[in-house]
C-alpha cells in the first residue's frame, strides 16, 4: 500500500511511549519514515501529531509551536519522577486551603524559570537525564525560560486540583505540578495529563490506534492532513514553471525577477502548476530580497 505524505493526529492512549505510538501509525499507513513532534509521557494521553514520509522534514517547524493540557495534581506527594508512576519520596497531610493553592498557582503564569526533571530525555554531556535517573544518579540542571499562557486550577478533592494550562514548548507540566506543591509547603506530583492541543491541532481531530485499527484502507487515508495545512498561516508564493523548476533545484528566485512584497525573515508557501512544493525562507542574497527555499516536500 502507498499513502501520500502529511500528518495523522493521533490521540495517544495511556501507557503508550510516544515512540511505539509512531511505530503503529508507520505500521498501519505503510509509511517509509514516521516522526512525532513533541514526546508525551506514557502516562499521558491526547493530541500528538505525527508525521509521516516527506512530512517527517517538517517536523522542526512544529516543535516550536504553543500547547495546551489538562493536568491532574494531587498535592501532599512527592516522587522520583514527578508524577504518580514514580517512588514516593515523601507523603504530608496537612493540606493547604483552596485559597492558598489558586494564590500560588498565579506565581506560575508569564515567564518562569523552570528546573527539568531528571526523568527527561534532556542529554548532558551525551546522556539522558532519564538514563543517569534510572541508575540513581542526580545531576545539576540548569533552569530554563518558559511561558505559561495561562493556568486555570480548580479543586477536586481536598488535595487534588485539575490544572488547565496553556504554554510555550519545553514545558514539564509534571514539574509544574511538583513546583506549586513545593511553594505550598506539602508537595505536588502529576496524576493525569491530557494534551488538548498541540501545533494548532486538536484533540477533536485526534484518532486512538485502536479507532485507525478498525479503519478500512480508504477510511485512514482520509485521515492524512497535507503538509501544506501546517504552514496555512504563510502566504502562498506561486511560481510560473521557469521559476517554480529553479526553486525545485534550491535556486534563490529574487524580488526583481517575481515581484513579492514579503518580508525580509517571513516564510512563504510555494506553489508551482501541481500545488504545494516547498517552504520558503526571504533572506537577503547578493543586496536583494530573495525567497530562498528551505524544504522540499515533494520529489
Amino acid at each position: 500500500m502507498s499513502y501520500k505524505n502529511g500528518v495523522i493526529i493521533l490521540n495517544k492512549e495511556a501507557g503508550m511511549t510516544s515512540q511505539t505510538a509512531v511505530n503503529k501509525v508507520k505500521r498501519l499507513f505503510g509509511a517509509d519514515k514516521a516522526g512525532h513532534t513533541g514526546t508525551l509521557d506514557p502516562m499521558a494521553t491526547g493530541v500528538l501529531p505525527i508525521l509521516i514520509n516527506r512530512g517527517v522534514k517538517a517536523g522542526e517547524y512544529m516543535l516550536s509551536s504553543e500547547k495546551h493540557y489538562l493536568a491532574e495534581c494531587i498535592l501532599g506527594i512527592t516522587t522520583d519522577t514527578e508524577d504518580t508512576s514514580g517512588k514516593i519520596l515523601s507523603e504530608c497531610k496537612d493540606y493547604p486551603s483552596e485559597a492558598e493553592v489558586l494564590s500560588v498557582c498565579e506565581r506560575f503564569k508569564g515567564e518562569i524559570m523552570q528546573v527539568p526533571p531528571m526523568y527527561s530525555a534532556i542529554r548532558v554531556n551525551g546522556t539522558r537525564l532519564m538514563e543517569m535517573a534510572r541508575k540513581g544518579e542526580t545531576v545539576e540542571r540548569e533552569a530554563r525560560p518558559i511561558t505559561v499562557y495561562s493556568l486555570n486550577a480548580k479543586k477536586i478533592e481536598e488535595n487534588k486540583y485539575s490544572l488547565d494550562i496553556e504554554c510555550s514548548k519545553g514545558t514539564y507540566i509534571r514539574t509544574v505540578c511538583a513546583d506549586i506543591g513545593k511553594a505550598l509547603g506539602c508537595g505536588g506530583t502529576m496524576s493525569a495529563l491530557c494534551r488538548l492541543e498541540a501545533a494548532g491541532f486538536t484533540l477533536e481531530q485526534a484518532h486512538t490506534i485502536s479507532e485507525i485499527e478498525a479503519m478500512s484502507e480508504e477510511e485512514r487515508e482520509a485521515l492524512i492532513i497535507p503538509i501544506e495545512k501546517i504552514f496555512e498561516k504563510y502566504p502562498v508564493f506561486s511560481l510560473s514553471p521557469f521559476y517554480a523548476s529553479l526553486a525545485h533545484n534550491g535556486a534563490c528566485i529574487y524580488r526583481k525577477k517575481c515581484n513579492f512584497d514579503f518580508a525580509l525573515g517571513s516564510y512563504v508557501r510555494m506553489y508551482d502548476s501541481e500545488g504545494f512544493f516547498a517552504l520558503g525562507e526571504v533572506v537577503e542574497s547578493e543586496g536583494e530580497l530573495a525567497v530562498k527555499p528551505q524544504k522540499q516536500f515533494r520529489l
